[in-house]
């Protein structure tokens, strides 16, 4: 007797891993994922200066003083202290994974210090896995970090980003699917799609790391996951580092035309996003112009005024704060070395 035929789905799906193993291989052993990573960005910041490019040229830069002139002080103070929460927020990142990492007796105020000029750091330089990695060795090797810890350190704070930027994009599009298509112009059912399917792997992460203890790498790396409770957490912390910035921005928009908070966030979450696979400093271009294309619907000059006051105090100002932070921090451990080197001298 005949052995009963595989059905055509169970033989789609082997298929389809078949070629996305293939795939694997072939970025990563004929190609590399490090110039699949440079093409990305590339490209990226390619399309990005061609758009802004096209946009820029028509705009009047004078109205554009006009408008940062005439600019609300009352906006820009609510803004400043939305910026102001988004890095407060920002420290628990570091806090959060400091626990996580078993380095507990790390007090607050150094993982407030990492986490905040590291970010700082890392948002302005660009590159910021390198770029904010080595400003938190600064930080905690003083405090008995190694590489390994701070590396580990960095995958969960990076975690806790990623987690919150789609916990944020899945409830955001799902709601307002229009936001996204002002950015990738997909149809906004498809959109919708792509935030439910987000949300469901979400869920089933959250669902995975709350059954049991898990641990990834191998070798001399290994890191363990957050359980379940604790992965909750990381979202939510997420969720309001992003809703802070989000209405930081939301604040510097012009006054009219009115949009909706939620498809505001979807669009800013979105540039923020493209701006950080560019891997260019600060994301400049890459983050303005998705902002410009997709609110198209207000003043140019305006809305271009309102970016760069929030560029000023998202980046600029926290840059400063931060070299001047890290200046002084360098010149009173200078002093201590030499305090204590005076101390060991045989007297004359």
């Amino acid at each position: 007797m005949d052995q009963p035929t595989e059905p055509k789905l169970t033989k789609r799906l082997h298929g389809a891993l078949k070629a996305a193993r293939a795939l694997h291989r072939l970025c990563d052993q004929k190609i590399g994922w490090g110039r699949i990573g440079f093409a990305v960005s590339f490209t990226i910041i390619a399309i990005a200066a061609y758009v802004l490019f096209n946009i820029l040229r028509g705009i009047e830069f004078r109205e554009v003083g006009q408008a940062l002139i005439s600019a609300s002080k009352r906006d820009i103070m609510l803004a400043a202290l939305f910026v102001a929460g988004g890095y407060f927020t920002l420290t628990f990142y570091d806090l959060f994974a400091l626990r996580s990492i078993g380095r507990s007796e790390v007090p607050y105020r150094i993982a407030a210090l990492g986490g905040f000029t590291s970010y700082s750091v890392g948002h302005n330089v660009g590159a910021s896995v390198f770029s904010g990695g080595a400003v938190r060795y600064r930080v905690y090797s003083a405090w008995g970090l190694n590489a390994v810890e701070v590396a580990k350190l960095c995958f969960i704070a990076g975690l806790t980003f990623w987690l919150g930027n789609a916990t944020v994009l899945g409830l955001g599009i799902a709601y307002a699917p229009e936001g996204a298509s002002a950015i990738n112009q997909l149809p906004a059912w498809v959109n919708r799609i792509l935030a439910i399917v987000t949300l469901a792997v979400l869920a089933l992460y959250v669902l995975w790391v709350w059954s049991g203890r898990r641990v990834i790498g191998r070798d001399g790396w290994q890191v363990a996951l957050p359980g379940g409770p604790l992965t909750l957490l990381q979202i939510g912390i997420g969720i309001v580092d992003l809703t802070f910035c989000a209405f930081a921005m939301y604040m510097l928009l012009p006054d009219e035309p009115h949009i909706g908070f939620v498809m505001l966030a979807v669009i800013f979450v979105s540039a923020t996003l493209l701006g950080f696979a560019s891997h260019a400093p600060g994301g400049i271009g890459v983050f303005d112009a998705a902002m410009l294309v997709a609110l198209w619907q207000y003043d140019k000059e305006d809305l271009l005024a309102g970016l760069l006051l929030f560029r000023l105090l998202y980046y600029i100002v926290p840059f400063a704060l931060s070299l001047l932070i890290l200046g002084l921090r360098e010149a009173a451990l200078g002093v201590r070395v030499a305090r204590s080197r005076s101390s060991l001298d045989p007297p004359p």
